[in-house]
């Protein structure tokens, strides 16, 4: 059996022990920085192999100990797991370079959790089980409290202790949701569950109906779907700035993880095909005009960017929900382009709050932006590919969404998507001319803006630091290379769509590698 599936959970694993090891001060950052980088160039590796192998259309099934799937751990390799794993280790090489800009220094144990946080990462998305599916998003969800709280003091400690009691509810339900699921169907595994509740009597239907409504509720709340999304716009604009750009891809685990489930484990042929995707549909739809109205509103800069985020769960939403295999492959192109462009605003902000001094990233007080050249053509690619505008990859993501949508929901998806990507694109706007153009009091500013004016020289200036610099612009250039390579990655995740939505081809697969498991 290849054993490749396994190394993204190993390699991280055993890295976050080594960075424990060399924390003590007399090895100073530099060995930790060393496994940091290792490791995050061995998963890449691994993860661009496994996409390889993926593309040919096979599903790779790892049952670790060679235990039954129905008794044991099971891992699945398909074209979107391979997609999200990729995604996830070029997300995490941007955030390192930002961290060892100098940031690691003072958040203890950043390191280890950084190398925890990414092997939860993986394994949600390599596991084909519910209940490891349960057990990696609390590996990643533990590291996350400690990347959010490091350092932390006054309002990052009060929305970071939202956070907390907020994901322990949620994986409360989920702990109720496992147990209705394997009291009444006998297996946690997607694809077993799928063959289980086609044959599942009349008189347990409600009750299988419930454990799987009471999944989607822990899956929606860990998107952030409405009502369950007010815990993150103050989680990820409280939360340090390479953190805030790691989490850009906290929401697609949450994303994942109903498309996975609503594709495979219920989405097989039986009595609860699609029960859910209506409703995901109509909340999609009003949490983005939520969001377009968030980033209207938004007084910082990273707020705004959370806003943006929330927005991009939104379509991300509708576009799983419609079912179909264009709204789907869309929507996988436009998750990995949120992901990148979403988390360098988050780098871009703090690269700006640095340079402003007191004012920080408020876009309603005046002041002086030093060295505003290459912040503002940064904000400008991120704002462009955001907002949806030709010719970036945000353009590309939402024109082929709206052009697959089914003809009886074009009139109501495509008023939303255009709807909240012109206000998106009216807040953006506002952002960049007060940020980047009036940074001087213009001559009818009120009495109080231009005593707050901050000019140039009275700005406690940060020295600029290039890795920070660096590393927005590696996210940015992410965005640049999905549309040079849109042809590629279109088929791929077009292929994957079609994959998905053909849940016949993970049964077969998982029994003839229980087959082989059995062979004398």
């Amino acid at each position: 059996m290849n054993h490749l599936p396994l190394w993204p959970i190993l390699v991280p694993l055993f890295a976050g022990a080594l960075a424990l090891m060399f924390e003590h001060r007399r090895f100073g950052m530099l060995p930790q920085r060393l496994v940091a980088w290792i490791s995050l160039a061995a998963m890449l590796a691994v993860s661009v192999s496994l996409a390889r192998e993926a593309a040919s259309g096979r599903i790779e099934v790892y049952l670790l100990g060679d235990w039954p799937a129905r008794l044991g751990i099971a891992l699945m390799v398909d074209r979107l797991s391979a997609l999200l794993l990729v995604t996830g280790q070029l997300l995490g090489a941007a955030c390192l370079l930002h961290a060892c800009a100098g940031w690691d220094r003072r958040a203890p144990h950043f390191h280890a959790l950084f190398q925890f946080q990414m092997m939860g990462l993986n394994g949600a998305f390599l596991t084909g089980d519910v209940f490891n599916l349960f057990v990696f998003f609390e590996v990643l969800l533990i590291s996350s409290y400690g990347l959010l709280l490091s350092g932390g003091r006054g309002e990052r400690m009060r929305a970071g202790l939202h956070y907390v009691a907020f994901n322990i509810a949620a994986s409360t339900l989920f702990l109720i949701a496992l147990g209705l699921l394997y009291g009444l169907l006998g297996t946690l595994n997607m694809a077993e569950i799928a063959v289980r509740v086609a044959e599942v009597p009349t008189q347990d239907l409600a009750l299988v109906q419930a454990a799987a409504g009471l999944l989607l509720v822990v899956f929606c709340a860990k998107a952030a779907l409405l009502p369950m999304y007010l815990w993150l716009p103050q989680t990820y604009t409280h939360a340090p700035a390479a953190v805030a750009a790691l989490f850009a891809i906290m929401t697609k685990v949450g994303l994942y993880a109903v498309l996975r489930a609503g594709t495979l484990a219920f989405g097989a042929a039986g009595p609860l095909d699609g029960f859910a995707w209506p409703a995901l549909q109509v909340l999609g739809g009003i949490t983005l005009a939520l969001a377009a109205l968030g980033v209207l509103a938004a007084r910082q800069l990273r707020a705004l960017a959370a806003y943006l985020l929330l927005g991009s769960a939104a379509t991300l939403f509708i576009a799983f929900a419609l079912a179909t295999p264009g709204t789907v492959g869309a929507g996988l192109y436009y998750l990995v382009h949120s992901t990148f462009a979403g988390a360098a605003l988050f780098l871009l902000a703090d690269l700006i709050r640095r340079r402003r001094g007191r004012a920080g990233d408020r876009k309603d007080v005046i002041a002086a932006l030093p060295e505003r050249r290459v912040p503002g053509v940064l904000f400008l690619l991120a704002a462009v590919s955001l907002v949806g505008l030709p010719p970036l990859s945000g353009f590309i993501g939402k024109l082929l969404l709206l052009g697959a949508v089914p003809a009886g929901a074009t009139p109501w998806v495509w008023t939303l998507v255009l709807g909240s990507s012109f206000l998106m694109l009216v807040g953006l706007a506002r952002a960049g001319t007060r940020l980047f153009w009036r940074v001087e009091p213009w001559p009818d500013a009120s009495p109080e803006r231009i005593a707050a004016y901050t000019p140039a020289e009275a700005l406690p200036h940060a020295p600029g630091r290039p890795l920070e610099t660096a590393a927005t612009v590696l996210l940015v250039g992410y965005g640049l290379a999905m549309v040079v390579a849109a042809a590629p990655l279109l088929d791929y995740v077009d292929a994957a769509a079609s994959q998905l939505l053909s849940p016949a081809g993970y049964v077969e697969q998982l029994r003839a590698a229980e087959t082989v498991l059995r062979a004398p």
